[in-house]
């Protein structure tokens, strides 16, 4: 039997109809789910992996890929978790591509922030030369998901965050009437405020953004 069909299997196996239920309205019943919560899910897919590691971490890319393809919710987890675990912090050049159809299938907030921080964010400190291009081009893009991983992709930077991007990138956005783009705004600005509080007060009193973003931005500050 093919891995994947061993991890469909495996989650068929351990599926329950009652969680789905709520699982699925949560994510405004976007997404077919197993039922299996994320405790359960880990513990099934590590098992998983062991078992198959070494065909696995040779065709992860194709793996990754084929469990975004999948109906289940619970498969997309498994594959940008399985990226992210086998790539180990070292990317193809060619690995923004993946990344960006990641980003743009079966889009929501809870795979989105996980590929744009992890992934996208992970990538682009390999590859700071990209970052221009890659931004650029995801800010411009149509896609709300691109917009708000480009507006994200820094929160695992810490101190290291190009405020200046940083900034040009919530200005660029700052009329968006998008809650997802509001809220990313607000979010990016908050979690950069820990290492610079008064820039990030500055910034904010000084452009007009929409409430949402505003509030969300200064929560954290006195």
């Amino acid at each position: 039997m093919h891995p994947l069909d061993e991890l469909v299997l495996l989650f068929e196996q351990h599926q329950n109809p009652e969680n789905a239920v709520p699982m699925k309205a949560y994510m405004k019943n976007h997404f077919e789910f197993f039922g299996i919560k994320a405790t359960l899910r880990r513990e099934l897919f590590n098992r998983w992996y062991a078992q198959n590691k070494a065909s696995i971490q040779h065709n992860f890319r194709t793996f990754t890929l084929a469990l975004f393809a999948q109906p289940y919710r619970e498969l997309h987890y498994c594959g940008m978790e399985l990226f992210y675990k086998a790539v180990k912090k070292k990317y193809s050049p060619e690995d923004i591509q993946l990344i960006e159809h990641l980003i743009v299938t079966h889009s929501w907030w809870d795979t989105v922030d996980f590929i744009a921080k992890y992934l996208l964010g992970g990538y682009l400190q390999q590859y700071p030369e990209a970052i221009s291009g890659v931004i650029e081009r995801f800010s411009a893009a149509p896609s709300l998901w691109l917009n708000r991983s480009g507006l994200i992709f820094q929160l695992g930077y810490k101190a290291q965050t190009d405020f200046d991007l940083l900034k040009a990138e919530c200005f660029k956005h700052k009329d968006s009437n998008e809650f997802f783009i509001q809220k990313a705004i607000g979010w990016a600005l908050r979690d950069y405020s820990r290492f610079n509080p008064n820039g990030v007060r500055e910034f904010v009193e000084n452009t007009k953004l929409k409430p949402l973003s505003k509030r969300e931005a200064l929560r954290n500050l006195p």
